[in-house]
């Protein structure tokens, strides 16, 4: 058997590769090691995480306690079960539709688990035992990552945890420790907070996330510790023990020790090119399991292997995974390829939500670019007092010499939805103005947009090309101002 394509892994990288090489006319074959598609993201990782975090805030009732009041909840006793079943049916339904992608676009999918026998043979063993060698004119490896388990962490899949672990039988325990407050640490503990567990995170930096704007971390670590969850920072693990009871002991290097009924462990990830026989086909992976690519073609050291998604690094994002396999493909088999856009959107679904795309304020200092900074507060627009939202804010940048958005950073309810509006002014280039003189639909959380830009426009130097934006805009500036408390 030979196919022009064959892609090992399905995820967000594999599936868009795929379907992209089938309708360039291509024939294709899918591997995945799985007894269904969808790889990590639809299985342990993106789809069941974000489940999982809608679940809460529905049964909770996290959303309406700005009128209700903390101890609103939708449901009272919120169990394990109350978690599992709208987490299985979305995943059924993500997977139906995957697999329709699949069978509409002629895409070829196999169970069994892939491994190199040589730079175009692919030997691939299916669950029953047998095997068979399929030769391939082109690879794309899309494997993804596995949760990254040092010897010194005793798993139990109980108690003490992985990522993995937790969403495939997710409870609700009594108390949670998070170690790592990286993307994964942050968005489990903060979800498990919501649900009223006492949560302490750890983490051996005494920074996190270091990607996203300060003054939006700031933001969140008050909101954090204002509802009670501790934070360790520069608190690094010496080992995890177990006690007489079956909880979690953490034993901190300074002596501390916490404990808690479960432990998650999220400090990282690795690369699962381990099984794939990669001295087969020329390559190595580097210390963590991940590949090196050409970052504009996806190419590895090998012209005819690819590799795309989690599994060569940062920013390791369902959404660019799904970006960087098209362009594997369309490389392959030399479809015409437009320019990447030099801005893509972060999203962190942790609860509250903080999405961010641009360059952050620190960014902007160490490039020497004059710039104004205005903020919105959600409470200030009027789908927040609809909404009852004491908290999220919206902070925008500018240079001074152009006007040029420069960032955005949000933090706060629906803010991954936010940010595409500045995601296209700034891959667009555009300006205050566009904010200033522009309308918004009303009430909407999007007006913060007009709000923020207002507020940097106060602080930013004066010209006649300014005033008149400002002539312009004056109407909905004063409607604003009847609105809120900020002063335009």
């Amino acid at each position: 058997m030979r196919y022009e394509l064959i892609v090992i892994g399905s995820g967000p990288a594999g599936r868009r590769a795929a379907i992209q090489a089938a309708k360039l006319g291509r024939s294709v074959l899918v591997v995945e090691n799985r007894y269904r598609v969808g790889g990590v993201s639809v299985h342990t990782g993106t789809i069941p995480s974000k489940t999982l975090r809608e679940t809460v805030l529905n049964l909770t009732g996290w959303r309406e306690r700005g009128f209700y009041g903390r101890a609103y909840r939708v449901k009272k006793d919120i169990e394990g079960k109350d978690l599992n079943g709208r987490l299985r049916m979305t995943l059924e339904h993500e997977i139906d539709v995957l697999e329709h992608q699949f069978t509409r676009n002629g895409v070829r999918t196999m169970e069994g688990a892939a491994r190199f026998r040589g730079p175009h043979e692919i030997e691939i063993t299916c669950p029953r035992g047998d095997m068979q060698v399929i030769e391939a004119e082109r690879v794309l490896i899309a494997v993804g990552t596995i949760p990254y388990r040092p010897s010194s962490i005793p798993f139990n899949g109980t108690t003490i945890l992985d990522s993995d672990d937790l969403i495939g039988e997710p409870r609700v325990p009594r108390s949670l420790t998070v170690i790592g407050a990286g993307v994964i640490g942050i968005e489990y503990a903060t979800i498990f907070s919501a649900l009223d567990v006492p949560v302490t995170l750890i983490e051996p930096r005494d920074t996190f996330l270091d990607f996203v704007d300060r003054e939006i971390i700031d933001d969140f670590v008050h909101q954090l510790r204002d509802r009670g969850m501790s934070i360790r920072l520069g608190a690094k693990v010496d080992r995890v023990e177990v006690d007489g009871q079956g909880w979690a002991i953490s034993i901190l290097e300074d002596g501390r020790r916490i404990r808690s009924e479960m432990l998650l462990y999220a400090a990282g990830r690795i690369g699962a090119t381990a099984a794939l026989g990669l001295d087969k086909c020329g390559l190595q992976a580097d210390s963590r399991g991940r590949l090196k690519v050409d970052p504009e073609t996806l190419q590895t050291d090998v012209a005819h292997i690819y590799a795309a998604g989690d599994v060569i690094g940062f920013p390791s994002l369902a959404s660019t995974s799904m970006e960087q396999g098209r362009i594997a493909a369309c490389h392959a088999f030399g479809a015409p390829m437009p320019p990447s856009p030099t801005y893509f959107p972060y999203g962190i679904y942790a609860v509250p939500e903080i999405s961010t795309v641009g360059l952050s304020e620190q960014e902007v200092r160490e490039k020497g670019i004059p710039y104004e900074c205005g903020v919105a507060r959600f409470r200030e627009t009027s789908r927040g007092h609809i909404m009852g939202m004491q908290a999220g804010m919206m902070k925008m940048i500018f240079a001074l010499e152009d006007r040029r958005l420069l960032g955005v950073h949000i933090i706060g309810e629906s803010a991954t939805e936010l940010i595409h509006i500045g995601q296209a002014v700034l891959n667009l280039g555009g300006t205050i103005d566009y904010f200033v003189e522009n309308t918004f639909n009303y009430p909407t959380l999007a007006e913060a947009y007009k709000i923020a830009a207002l507020d940097a426009w106060n602080r930013m130097p004066r010209c006649d090309t300014t005033q008149s934006a400002l002539d312009r805009a004056l109407p909905e500036l004063q409607r604003i101002q009847a609105q809120g408390p900020k002063a335009a």
